[in-house]
């Protein structure tokens, strides 16, 4: 098994969250509104007019105009027709570097040439699915499986949500408890029983709009990097029934916005082996990304069940899987050796042909060419420059990495919590997200007229596609945005 990562240094914990700290507590420092105002006008206006035209189209046939949070950005979201490498084209002709990279999986670059012959030439021979049994759903899943000691069986998906959906029911039948302890602030897909706690820790319901509270009766948060606080919720659910499963992020929530201790992952595996939930690790980020034996691989840890996304497709449809040791992954069992109960999982898709092969070709590449590696030097060396630009201009910002997993926080939206036990605040730090939310797409969209696809303003993806130049030019760009950046009262 490949025992290289993307991440040269473990990122600073204590410091980094000190920072973090500090910047909620300071005023909002954003980019200037006139000049935000001169980048739609000279930009977004001027030359994305084929853009604003379909997406003005589409508000009639789309709700909000897009299909998928990632898509939207201030003033108006782009079209994009043309993925090449570390390259995004959009429908007016203007190229970006591609820091967003389809939400974090492509890490050989968007649509590399290798992986779309492959796909071309299953197309001719058997077109994207027959319902039926593939020779590349047996070779993906032994890929998987020699590559994370943990997997010992795979069972491709349609998707993360998905995936995350089917660990939870496999946890509750193999332990025969109910309850799942959730790391506060993580994404597990939008599933209505993973609804619950998520962007924000101590949210629980709040942001799960259109599920009925009684839903979240088995699930529970603790807040990251706390083993004192998930062993508490363990030791309760001891007197109610048990844990089925922990499931967490491994570099933190929302892919290490928020930080945690290199030891941490290891502590709550113990917490898990000593009340009996299984360990589920969510690795649709992480997974090929820090390094060809996942986080856990990095971290020494061995799961029970991991989740997969979109990596495992090669960036294209049905993408997303759940692997584990045996003893657990029997209950996903649908064919031959059945016998006792089964998690309903399925999923007509789910395993196509187009994906599988797609899959499997884009983990040999990665393996091949060393793309963890090179994008986790390309993060390091985006990272240093970001953090030089920050203490050129004396800004409050917050600029850090795991691997190939750059964090740029403005703002800090992310780094707030709730505290149930003081509900006065409540109404606060909810304001005070949303506010901050809406400078994190200002800055995105200054970054978008710069030539820079972001995720959410805040979060950045390197690939293999990369090159030290491209680095040294996206930072000049980053440095005219920061140029025009001040403490927003003080145009207000």
């Amino acid at each position: 098994m490949d025992r290289t990562f993307s991440i040269s240094q473990y990122p600073d914990v204590k410091a980094v969250t000190s920072q973090l700290d500090r910047l909620i507590q300071l005023p909002i420092y954003s980019i200037k509104p006139e000049v935000l105002k001169r980048y739609e006008q000279e930009y977004f206006a001027a030359k994305c007019t084929k853009s604003k035209e379909m997406i003005d189209e589409a508000v009639g046939i789309i709700p909000g105009g897009v299909q998928h949070n990632l898509a939207f950005n201030h003033p108006f979201p782009l079209v994009f027709t043309k993925a090449e490498g570390a390259y995004l084209y959009d429908i007016d002709g203007n190229r970006y570097y591609d820091f967003l990279q389809a939400g974090g999986p492509t890490v050989l670059g968007s649509n590399p040439i290798e992986v779309r012959e492959k796909v071309i030439e299953l197309l001719n021979d058997c077109g994207p699915s027959t319902g039926l049994f593939h020779e590349y759903e047996y070779k993906l899943g032994r890929k998987i499986a020699d590559s994370i000691e943990s997997v010992d069986m795979f069972r491709m998906l349609g998707s993360g949500t998905e995936a995350c959906m089917a660990a939870i029911r496999v946890a509750r039948l193999a332990t025969k408890h109910k309850n799942i302890i959730k790391m506060g602030g993580a994404y597990h897909g939008w599933s209505d029983q993973l609804a619950y706690g998520i962007r924000i820790p101590g949210s629980k319901w709040t942001q799960a709009h259109g599920v009925p509270r009684y839903v979240f009766k088995h699930t529970q948060e603790f807040f990251p990097n706390d083993l004192n606080d998930l062993e508490r919720k363990l030791r309760f659910n001891k007197l109610r029934g048990g844990t089925a499963a922990v499931m967490i992020e491994p570099v933190g929530p929302e892919s290490g916005t928020r930080l945690v201790d290199y030891e941490f992952n290891k502590g709550v595996e113990q917490l898990c082996r000593k009340y009996g939930a299984l360990l589920i690790f969510d690795e649709v980020v992480t997974a090929f990304r820090i390094g060809m034996s996942g986080a856990q691989g990095y971290y020494g840890v061995s799961p029970d069940l991991t989740v997969f996304g979109k990596v495992v497709a090669g960036g294209y449809p049905a993408a997303g899987g759940l692997g584990g040791k045996k003893e657990y992954m029997k209950y996903l069992g649908a064919g031959i050796g059945g016998g006792g109960k089964k998690a309903m999982v399925g999923g007509t898709m789910a395993a196509n042909p187009l994906s599988c092969v797609a899959g499997y070709y884009t983990l040999c590449e990665i393996e091949r060419t060393g793309a963890i590696q090179k994008s986790g030097r390309m993060a390091d060396r985006l990272t240093a420059g970001l953090q030089q630009l920050i203490a050129k201009y004396n800004l409050p910002f917050v600029a850090f990495n795991q691997g190939s997993i750059c964090h740029l926080e403005t703002v800090g939206t992310m780094h707030f919590a709730i505290d149930w036990m003081k509900p006065w605040q409540i109404p606060h730090v909810l304001k005070e997200t949303s506010k901050r939310k809406r400078e994190m797409e200002h800055m995105g969209a200054a970054y978008m007229a710069e030539g820079i696809v972001t995720l959410a303003g805040s979060r950045m993806y390197t690939s293999g596609a990369y090159t030290e130049e491209m680095i040294d030019d996206a930072l000049v760009r980053f440095d005219r945005v920061f140029a025009n950046v001040a403490e927003l009262q003080a145009h207000q």
